[in-house]
């Protein structure tokens, strides 16, 4: 089975968009990626598979920390990304790139130390089956460690743009939520079993309450969010005027606003940190 639904959607659709807006996602989701890095422990000299490495971010700040002895490969099923990812770090001696499936990817025989995954393991048609191919791929013992969003209700970055255009323009489709997509992760009860299904071992998941840290202001953070997201589903569907755009930006950005600190925006997010090992 494979995921030709979220590599047009990815590459043809959604992948434009997060490129344009590579800066704003970047500082938004720091915090996250932050959180995978110190919790994988990676050191010099470790080879690294990041999975759903998107724009490349990801990649770069591993490579950073197993410095030029190591190496980190970044897959992506997304062309769109995967090439500006490419373009982006050409100078980069210890990163590579590859645009292909995880999931069915026939990966070298134990090539990997760790693999790392900020938000890219929640969209796969067959979790099981993702999980063994790519475990295919890990040295003995080898760990991975994965942000994944946690329970919708907890994550106000995408609840409020989607109640606000609720409340605006009406509702949307019904949305099943174990289906790839954001929050196929956020029941640990449903996900752990299929790591373990997979073959893992020292299966397990952390949920961690952290702050996401856009860039700029609340009315900046709207527009964001009316470009990808709930919101920007919602004008879509809703055939939605400039106007009722407008609206909608200023409705976000006024309940973004009470999340205003000292150090900037800081918007409350909960965090399914999930590791697992291969056998030794």
């Amino acid at each position: 089975m494979s995921n030709t639904d979220q590599q047009e959607f990815w590459s043809d659709r959604a992948g434009p968009s997060w490129i344009a807006r590579q800066g704003q996602l970047d500082a938004l989701f720091q915090p996250v990626l932050d959180l995978v890095l110190d919790s994988a422990d990676l050191t010099a000299g470790m080879r690294v598979l990041d999975v759903g490495c998107g724009t490349g971010t990801s990649v770069a700040q591993a490579a950073d920390r197993v410095e030029a002895s190591g190496h980190v490969t970044g897959i992506d099923i997304a062309q769109t990304m995967l090439g500006h990812a490419e373009r982006t770090f050409s100078n980069r001696t210890n990163v590579s790139f590859a645009n292909n499936d995880a999931q069915t990817y026939l990966f070298d025989l134990e090539q990997f130390d760790a693999l790392i995954s900020r938000f890219g393991v929640m969209f796969f048609s067959d979790t099981t089956a993702a999980f063994a191919n790519m475990t295919r791929g890990l040295g003995k013992g080898a760990r991975m460690t994965m942000a994944a969003w946690g329970p919708a209700p907890k994550n106000p970055f995408f609840m409020t743009p989607a109640a606000a255009a609720k409340t605006m323009l009406g509702p949307m489709p019904r949305v099943n939520r174990t289906l790839p997509g954001p929050f196929a992760f956020e029941d640990a009860d449903r996900i752990l079993p299929m790591l373990c299904d997979a073959g893992l071992t020292d299966v397990a998941v952390q949920s961690v309450d952290l702050a996401l840290t856009p860039a700029g202001d609340a009315a900046t953070l709207a527009r964001l969010c009316c470009d990808i997201g709930p919101a920007q589903s919602a004008l879509q569907h809703h055939d939605a005027t400039a106007q009722d755009r407008a609206n909608l930006e200023a409705a976000i950005a006024a309940q973004f606003a009470a999340n205003d600190t000292a150090q900037g925006l800081r918007i409350p997010a909960c965090i399914n940190l999930y590791s697992a090992r291969k056998p030794a």
